[in-house]
């Protein structure tokens, strides 16, 4: 693959520094902090003889936090990550529990949302005799699949062809491929952008499409214009015929959009071609710049049927910051598909329903499975549900085993997936890090019946506060390749045992330990 010139309306320019704390959840942390002592200050010192009615208001504040959050609908963990940050600190973690639980930030987008679902809940009608071979194959899929179709227009297909790509090389290359095709519309919706070879190389078939008359959209997460693009980046595609929009863009101190992130990767190409998974558009996730040793990732190219879903998941996110608009051309730009076998179900998580789709997916798997359950990812923050079931997956003598990163990128995040280790140690489970680097891939392949394979890493931000997506399959061909990449990382790895556990730098148990009291809020 030759170098290519990055066009001169999009070079980066640096988002970092000042305005990029200002921006950002530790602006806000600190400014609560700043509160939090300036009020001990001014109690200890200025009003000595108030210092009865401090404690008197601090008791009293603490109380009042406590039996709230105690009778509120949160995860266990949650609650206790709150009721120590409140005891410790009264003010500033009252203060910082009532800013994110008011939600004030986002109001109007989960009014938006939750309406486009609403709306759209049957724009793509489930084959009955599709549905009717899944009961009559597997019962218990065929039940995951009835939930799946709860938060969303999830239906279940059968006539798509699903190919697994092992690396973020093998997925450039396919959409390359698939792009130089377009020939109505080309949508992308990524949570990274970022110049390089690797956008450089499909910024340039985009071009070339837009002048053909392809309809080129473009969506990124606004966390981006603070770490990888300029603020003017969607006026500089415009510029070259691409519709460009920015999710949630970063606001200062009165948005709390940091939690509600667009962490999805999706392209759309003329409503036959889609792909998933876990590789943005940044040149680390082609290995052409090394920044945590080599990056292992994965993702799916759909063909049939079941591209409709992703189809309408684009839409519907277009559409959360603009007019409404028909999907019914989108949606019907193509003809059934007589290709493929077995079962597919694409489908996306939203953090502002009450449906954990990301997680229940994952666990369901984890309850039915007989003979294993190999998982892939980046990161291992979990709750209490979210590990027992893992465990006793072990327990009931189910293989379960974890890939891991053995280079981090993020230390806090490895620290605490370390916390983890000796419990499932003591269950059973098998953990492995992946030597030559980074492992962002996510993955979870069971029985050789079925898979998941998309972007819902097992952490908090992706399980409870991102907007994800993911491509269920059952009796797919490819499940096969996906267990034969699983087995060909593990060769990579080395395997962590109590020993291992027991050598680890007393530094990150010790930072382990403390982030894990805050690890909901990471």
């Amino acid at each position: 693959m030759s170098q290519k010139r990055i066009p001169l309306t999009l070079v980066k320019q640096g988002k970092n520094g000042i305005k990029g704390l200002v921006f950002s959840r530790v602006g806000i942390i600190a400014l609560m902090l700043i509160v939090q002592f300036g009020l001990l200050f001014f109690g200890f010192y200025k009003f000595e003889s108030l210092l009865p009615h401090v404690w008197g208001g601090s008791i009293i504040l603490t109380s009042a936090a406590v039996i709230y959050i105690i009778n509120c609908p949160m995860s266990p963990n949650a609650k206790v990550t709150w009721l120590v940050l409140i005891a410790i600190v009264p003010v500033f973690g009252s203060l910082l529990f009532v800013y994110t639980k008011s939600d004030f930030g986002h109001r109007a987008l989960k009014r938006r949302i939750n309406t486009l679902t609403r709306e759209n809940k049957n724009k793509i009608l489930q084959n009955p005799a599709t549905l009717r071979s899944l009961k009559e194959k597997d019962p218990r899929i065929a039940s995951l699949a009835e939930y799946i179709s709860r938060s969303g227009c999830y239906p279940v297909f059968d006539k798509t062809e699903v190919t697994y790509l092992p690396t973020g090389e093998d997925k450039l290359k396919a959409l390359l491929e698939e792009l130089e095709k377009a020939e109505k519309f080309i949508f992308l919706e990524y949570f990274i952008i970022d110049e390089g070879r690797m956008w450089g190389d499909v910024l340039e078939v985009l071009e070339r499409k837009v002048k053909q008359g392809v309809d080129v959209r473009v969506i990124y997460d606004g966390t981006c214009e603070f770490t990888t693009l300029p603020h003017d980046f969607p006026k500089r595609l415009k510029k070259l015929g691409i519709h460009c929009k920015v999710f949630a863009p970063i606001t200062p101190f009165v948005s709390t959009h940091y939690n509600y992130r667009d962490h999805r990767k999706i392209v759309v190409i003329d409503g036959k071609i889609a792909f998933c998974g876990g590789i943005n558009l940044a040149d680390e996730y082609i290995n052409e710049k090394q920044k945590y040793g080599h990056w292992k990732d994965t993702a799916v190219m759909l063909k049939g049927d079941a591209v409709e879903s992703f189809t309408l998941m684009f839409l519907q996110m277009w559409a959360i910051e603009g007019k409404r608009q028909s999907y019914d051309s989108y949606l019907s730009s193509f003809s059934p598909s007589e290709v493929g076998d077995g079962y597919v179900i694409p489908f996306a998580d939203c953090p502002v329903d009450n449906d954990k789709t990301g997680e229940r997916v994952y666990m369901d798997i984890l309850n039915r499975a007989t003979d294993y359950v190999h998982i892939m990812s980046p990161y291992l923050v979990i709750d209490a549900e979210m590990e027992t079931a893992i465990k006793f997956a072990a327990e009931r003598g189910v293989d379960v085993s974890l890939i891991l990163p053995g280079i981090p990128d993020k230390k806090g995040a490895w620290a605490l997936a370390k916390t983890h280790y000796r419990s499932l140690l003591d269950s059973g489970v098998k953990i492995y890090e992946y030597t030559p680097g980074f492992v962002h891939a996510k993955v979870f392949v069971a029985d050789d019946r079925e898979a998941v394979v998309g972007t819902i890493n097992l952490d908090y931000r992706s399980l409870y506060h991102h907007f994800e997506c993911a491509v269920y399959m059952a009796y797919t061909p490819c499940i096969q390749d996906i267990e034969k990449d699983f087995s060909y990382t593990l060769d990579k790895c080395r395997k962590v045992t109590y020993d291992t556990v027991k050598r680890e730098k007393l530094s990150i148990k010790i930072r382990g330990m403390l982030l894990k009291i805050i690890a909901p809020l990471m």
